[in-house]
């Protein structure tokens, strides 16, 4: 039996939580002196790596995948999608059984990686709305590539991110809806009765909404307000303050409403290391900045994704002016909804909890405690 207590970020209210056999056995009233929050773990749909630990290596390996699951841990992280991009398809199945022999021999990562999240290559090849995604290897979506991966790691894709301009998408996508794998519009030029066609055929999500789309596009017809006005899709932000400016995020979050938005970190590998000049597979010669910002070596064109969830919690408090409860809501309930039911602080669930208080000038949350399935971590 363990008890935990703190402030309850979505209604403010002290509490104190009792574990037993994993679980969160009861919570009650806690203490009104308490000085830091309480929260479900924060869930993270989109992880490409963190702190030198990459889900992309041309070599993938299962060590890569515990050490990555152990390094989001620390910044409170409890639930995460390994993200793939788009690839060769030897390369994506290569990945995908590294992922899956992780789960196999490793209890902490199948406990935090309920499946995989597969961003391409399935994704527009046009300049700009493609992105860092390798133009090669991008291609229209195939159900024989699609079981070919689930073949390969025993069923482990749990989420894609397509481009909705493709012939015949909506069969494809009615197909993965079926079989329970989570559609996500993403890096898509597409028309907006191609994103309704999509939606209708149960595409639920928008990858890094705001992103992944050319710097001009037109101002009345683009792929952001379409997605942004049909209530049936959920949409994941990036609330790093570097791919979305505040007036932008804050906009978009208002017009979808804190329950149908998520907060994802859409980290890379170099996300958590020290400020400085790397040089990465996917990029080049990139350089971290003490902002946060990861742009390519001597611009200020984005590299990826450098802040670590937790941050993105407390800047988009900031930007959006949205509570804290809200942000952190859109990092746990919500996305836990597309991840079995992960990041909820309620009697009978995974008692995957993280205590943390706000850092001094707003930026960050700073990890207090972390507790997964019951057991303190780290």
């Amino acid at each position: 039996m363990r008890t935990l207590t703190g402030l309850n970020p979505l209604d403010g209210r002290p509490i104190e939580i009792t574990v037993r056999d994993g679980k969160i056995h009861a919570i009650h009233p806690g203490r009104r002196d308490e000085v830091a929050w309480l929260s479900a773990g924060f869930v993270d749909l989109q992880v490409n790596g963190f702190g030198g630990a990459d889900v992309n290596l041309d070599e993938p390996n299962p060590e890569e995948i515990v050490s990555l699951t152990k390094k989001l841990l620390a910044t409170g992280v409890t639930t995460f999608l390994p993200t793939i991009i788009t690839a060769p398809e030897e390369k994506i199945i290569a990945a995908l059984r590294a992922i899956a022999k992780a789960r196999q021999t490793n209890k902490l990562v199948a406990d935090s990686i309920p499946f995989v999240h597969i961003e391409g290559p399935n994704i527009s090849p046009v300049e700009g709305f493609r992105g860092a995604h390798a133009e090669e290897h991008i291609r229209p979506p195939s159900l024989a590539e699609f079981t070919r991966w689930q073949e390969a790691s025993g069923g482990l894709v749990g989420m894609v991110t397509v481009s909705p301009h493709y012939e015949g998408v909506e069969g494809y996508i009615a197909s993965l809806t079926a079989m329970g794998v989570h559609v996500s519009l993403g890096h898509t030029h597409a028309s907006p009765d191609q994103i309704r066609g999509v939606v209708d055929a149960g595409a639920r999500l928008s990858t890094h909404l705001g992103n992944g789309i050319a710097g001009m596009i037109p101002r009345h017809i683009n792929p952001i307000w379409t997605q942004l006005a049909d209530d049936r899709l959920t949409a994941m932000f990036i609330g790093d303050e570097q791919h979305l400016p505040g007036d932008a995020l804050k906009t978009m979050v208002r017009a979808k409403g804190v329950a149908r938005s998520i907060l994802v970190s859409d980290s890379v590998a170099i996300a958590g290391m020290p400020p400085g000049i790397y040089e990465t597979p996917v990029g080049g010669r990139v350089e971290l900045k003490a902002s946060g910002r990861l742009c390519l070596a001597g611009t200020e064109f984005l590299a990826g994704a450098a802040l670590p969830l937790k941050d993105g919690i407390a800047r988009t408090v900031a930007m959006t002016g949205i509570s804290l409860g809200e942000s952190v809501r859109m990092a746990t309930e919500n996305p836990g909804r597309f991840a079995g039911g992960a990041g909820q602080m309620r009697i009978g669930m995974a008692a995957d909890l993280v205590q943390f208080t706000l850092e001094k000038d707003g930026q960050g949350l700073r990890i207090e405690r972390v507790v997964v399935r019951g057991e303190e971590w780290g």
